[in-house]
């Protein structure tokens, strides 16, 4: 039978059985953390923070490598609450090991050991570094050499004047633990200065070395050798539980090596272990036991290959696996307690009381984690700890134990102090896991030096009302429905009352509070959420209620979305090309932030566009960077968008419209071209600069121009913004000469940069003279040929860039009809679209960047009169052993048409295949057709006048469908004429057979 409570507190009926349960040992809330400080910070304030409840309130003590702190004779420190401040730290005296020790009337206890280290770095040494020189192909170490420090450092390189840092590839390696760069293999393109910076987050500063010059060497190309590792693992690594490991390889070689890793004892590599792009890094994150063990580099090429292995040692700081509760005994009882932790390599225990180390006596047993104390006396009341250590850590459990002079009894038998029965801090006796055999009267006795008092009370056993499905912590992403379950089993004579709360409010289900809705029956009272938000995460509690209980199941929901917008984007200075940013995170919305972008808006950028920064990754935890790459003298908003696993945020809002300094225009004009124009005149042309790479104010162009051969330049400026043209004039120029050109640019700054040179030349006059040898003849009915004799041509006749073909008929209603050039010394035009049967004529001319010179004289041409506008008629054809047969009657013309010269027949498969044609003078043909393929066949005349009208299209079928048809013709009715023109096809095509 399941009953009322799982334990029953017997509260004493009168004061004489009760101590003071206000009384409360020290608790520590906040405990020291480590402290890694920035030296350069030595003026500031170190916090130490301690914290502890209690009742009374503790007061606090403070420890520095295991002294006590005298606050009296150390002016610098001081108590702020219980936590420790040190003014103006100094490296000398205030670096070590500090503990805080919290005290109230029930006893001591010692806080967690807190180091505390100061972080720093020096500058570089400002002497010149030596060149390194090496061969194209030969693999090359850069020093980085870091200045003395204290605390983690990150490295990177510059190369040249580039503000981006070197990037990683399988060919390039910076290593941070050495600092130095590594180049596998050496090209050309890599020489140049390399500079190394330092980062110490925990000192806050960088530092940068001076640069390393690296020059190819002349003396020939290094030749191809294998791997040879230069960044290599220790060979044996500790790492710890739950830290994520690192493990570095590069080698020199060429080609380039491939680097790959693998487990000696050939288990696979752990499925969480991520790579860099070039291989060179292990990482394993989160290490546990399982993945310790010797592991391997292998660095190869076409060579040969090289390895490097080393080993990775799990160890794990102590953890409770077992601690040590508050404990209320009566006077002359045992007290039994035991801890236990867990750790590698093993902890050891040691036992303090009030903050003391705790030493054997005669009735007092330490062995590892156990403490037994026989007799208890009021003595031996007061706060205890268990302190569990190993070479890497201490960690302590607290617990107090009250002596009291208080006894039970259940009818006549005096309780003692079991599993299941114990005495409260305020003489209570608390029972566990009742049952009925424990109804019946129970007597609270106190006893001092005065007398005796006694009480009595009753205990009473019901079933008892037990959770069975309680909600459980939920993970869940914003815009999901969920179901919190409250299902219980309980008395049937007893009602059940569900009510849920939200952080500690509770939920009026019956107004129809908007996402939550209360499902099931009598003994369920689930909760459902729908269409869940973020405002929805914290704690669900859901109190089941009888007229004898209450019992409650609390379960945390956790609602993840897009992180909010980040703040207070501010622009901390702006340069001509950068701008500084500095942001604060938004809300991650219970999902780390990953990423932050950065965004920018201009008046001529569509919408927002992304942007370059430095560090080019914004991880979750930058909150500022610097914006590279942008146009001087224009207006920029910037924004900021962060991201997490759920998706992309909102942009903040953006920051204060700013514009870059202004700075001299780097953008030379392109496509300076030109040419033309009048005589005496030189016209230059360009594409003019867009606005956003003007750089800055009173902005034009610088047009430097020169006679090719001449070694003195002439320099002009156009103010204008929007120009893209110039014309320079001086009658000392001679027609058509060559003119070196360059166009610059310049503003309010200076002048910046030239465009390469163009050749431009000046204006020309017309063409003098006139083609000669002209002649037209006429092709078909609409169609002519005019040739003429090439003009040849100097600068003093007027440069000839082509001819135009002026062509017209003699009908007064029209004057010239048509006109069209050509190019070059092409000498010949055909004319097409003309009348039949009319006479054209035509004249030539020449024409440059001028104009066009004086015409040739005209000659004509009679046009061919029509085609013939009948089509072939009466075709008959017929098909044997894949030869096809046909025949057709001649075609007589009008007096207004072209002689019929000839037949075009027009075959093909099908009307989206290739035609093919056969021409005859005869009103017959013969064609070899495929056996199993169908034709389309249509025959039109051939005359001077050009082609004819076609026949109607006639489908020949193919063989294999002729085999049962008969003799197949064109038409039902076969003409006489028709049937002696196929007997002569089959007599001819009997004779080429013999």
């Amino acid at each position: 039978m399941r009953l009322l409570w799982k334990l029953v507190i017997l509260l004493p009926l009168i004061n004489t059985c009760a101590g003071d349960s206000r009384l409360s040992r020290p608790i520590f809330t906040q405990e020291p953390q480590d402290v890694i400080f920035p030296l350069e910070l030595s003026n500031s304030e170190i916090i130490l923070n301690c914290a502890a409840d209690g009742y009374p309130s503790p007061h606090y003590r403070w420890k520095q490598n295991g002294r006590d702190i005298d606050f009296t004779m150390s002016y610098h420190y001081r108590l702020d609450g219980g936590s420790l401040a040190i003014s103006s730290p100094q490296t000398d005296q205030d670096i070590g090991t500090y503990q805080c020790l919290a005290t109230n009337p029930l006893g001591t206890i010692l806080s967690r050991k807190a180091k505390l280290q100061f972080a720093y770095i020096e500058d570089f040494e400002t002497k010149t570094r030596s060149t390194v020189s090496v061969r194209e192909g030969q693999g090359v170490v850069l020093l980085c050499g870091p200045p003395p420090h204290f605390g983690d450092l990150s490295y990177a390189w510059t190369f040249n004047d580039n503000p981006l840092y070197v990037q990683e590839d399988n060919r390039r390696f910076v290593s941070q633990e050495t600092g130095n760069l590594y180049i596998a293999k050496v090209e050309p393109s890599d020489v140049g200065n390399y500079t190394c910076f330092i980062t110490n987050k925990e000192a806050q500063k960088s530092v940068q070395g001076p640069p390393t010059p690296l020059v190819q060497r002349t003396d020939g190309v290094m030749g191809e050798y294998e791997p040879k590792i230069e960044v290599r693992f220790p060979e044996t690594i500790q790492a710890a539980k739950g830290s994520s490991v690192k493990l570095e390889c590069f080698a020199l070689g060429n080609p380039v090596p491939d680097i790959s890793w693998r487990r000696l004892d050939g288990s696979p590599l752990p499925g969480k272990v991520k790579n860099s792009k070039s291989q060179a890094i292990l990482e394993i994150p989160n290490f546990q036991q399982e993945d310790e063990g010797f592991y391997e580099c292998i660095a190869g090429n076409l060579r040969g290959r090289n390895l490097a292995k080393g080993q990775l040692i799990f160890y794990a700081l102590p953890e409770w696996e077992q601690k040590i509760q508050n404990t209320y005994l009566s006077i002359y009882d045992s007290l039994l307690w035991e801890c236990k932790a867990r750790g590698k390599p093993n902890p050891w225990y040691t036992w303090l009381k009030n903050g003391e180390r705790l030493s054997p006596e005669e009735r007092i047993q330490i062995e590892n984690g156990t403490l037994i104390i026989t007799m208890l006396n009021l003595s031996d009341s007061g706060v205890y700890q268990c302190a569990a250590e190993n070479k890497y850590q201490i960690i302590y459990a607290n617990a107090e134990l009250r002596v009291l002079a208080i006894s039970w009894k259940r009818r006549a038998e005096s309780l003692k102090q079991s599993k299941r029965v114990s005495l409260l801090e305020d003489g209570s006796l608390k029972i566990y896991n009742v049952t009925r055999s424990d109804a019946g009267s129970y007597t609270c006795i106190a006893t001092n030096q005065f007398g005796v008092a006694r009480n009595t009370g009753s205990l009473v056993v019901k079933e008892r009302t037990i959770i069975t499905l309680p909600p459980s912590k939920m993970d869940v992403t914003v815009g999901e429905s969920i179901v919190l379950p409250c299902q219980v089993s309980h008395d049937p004579s007893i009602e059940v009352v569900f009510v849920w709360s939200f952080n500690g409010d509770v939920i009026d289900l019956k107004k129809g509070v908007a996402h939550f809705e209360r499902i099931g029956g009598e003994s369920v009272g689930d909760l459902m959420i729908r269409n869940i938000q973020l405002n929805h995460s914290g704690k669900y509690l859901c109190t089941v209620k009888t007229t004898l209980e209450s019992l409650s199941a609390a379960a945390d929901i956790i609602v993840r979305g897009p992180p909010g917008p980040p703040d207070d984007v501010r622009v901390e200075h702006i340069s001509s090309t950068t701008s500084q940013l500095s942001w604060r995170p938004g809300s991650d919305n219970n999902s780390p932030i990953q990423i932050f972008t950065v965004q920018a808006r201009t008046p001529f950028s569509v919408g927002w566009q992304a942007v370059s920064t430095v560090p080019e990754i914004l991880n979750g935890k930058t909150y500022n960077a610097t914006v590279v790459g942008l146009s001087p003298w224009v207006e920029y908003e910037f924004r900021v968008v962060a991201g997490n696993n759920i998706g992309i945020g909102e942009p903040s809002k953006p920051s204060e419209l700013l514009r870059t300094k202004a700075s001299v225009p780097v953008v030379a004009p392109t496509n300076i071209n030109g040419g033309g124009g009048s005589r005496s005149e030189l016209v230059i042309t360009w594409e003019s600069i867009p606005e956003e790479l003007q750089n800055g104010e009173e902005f034009g162009y610088i047009i430097m121009l020169r006679p090719v051969g001449s070694t003195t330049w002439i320099k002009e400026r156009v103010p204008s913004v929007e120009s893209s043209r110039f014309v320079y004039r001086n009658e000392s120029i001679i027609p058509l000469s060559p003119f070196e050109v360059k166009v610059g640019v310049y503003n309010k700054e200076g002048e910046g940069s030239l465009s390469t040179v163009s050749i431009v030349y000046s204006g020309e006059d017309e063409p003098q003279l006139a083609p000669r040898g002209t002649s037209v003849q006429s092709f078909s009915a609409s169609e002519m040929e005019v040739s003429w004799n090439a003009i040849a041509w100097n600068r003093n006749t007027g440069r000839v860039l082509g001819y135009e073909v002026l062509y017209w008929t003699d009908d007064s209603k029209e004057s010239m009809i048509g006109k069209t050039r050509v190019s070059g010394n092409v000498t010949t035009k055909n004319i097409t679209g003309l009348k039949a049967n009319t006479v054209y004529f035509a004249s030539v001319r020449a024409y440059n960047t001028a104009g066009t010179g004086p015409s040739s004289p005209p000659v004509n041409v009679t046009t061919k009169k029509s085609p013939p506008s009948q089509p072939p008629a009466n075709i008959a054809w017929k098909l044997t052993n894949s030869k096809l047969c046909l025949n057709w009657e001649h075609v007589k013309t009008m007096e207004n048409e072209s002689e019929v010269l000839g037949y075009k027949i027009l075959y093909r498969q099908n009307r989206q295949s290739k035609t093919h044609i056969l021409e005859t003078n005869n009103t017959s043909a013969e064609l070899l057709v495929p056996f199993e393929e169908d034709y389309l066949i249509e025959i039109r005349t051939v005359s001077d006048g050009g082609d004819g009208s076609s026949s109607e299209e006639i489908r020949i079928p193919k063989m294999s469908s002729l085999s049962s048809r008969g003799f197949p013709v064109s038409e039902p009715r076969v003409h006489f004429l028709s049937v002696i023109m196929i007997f002569y096809c089959l007599l001819f095509s009997h004779l080429n057979n013999e």
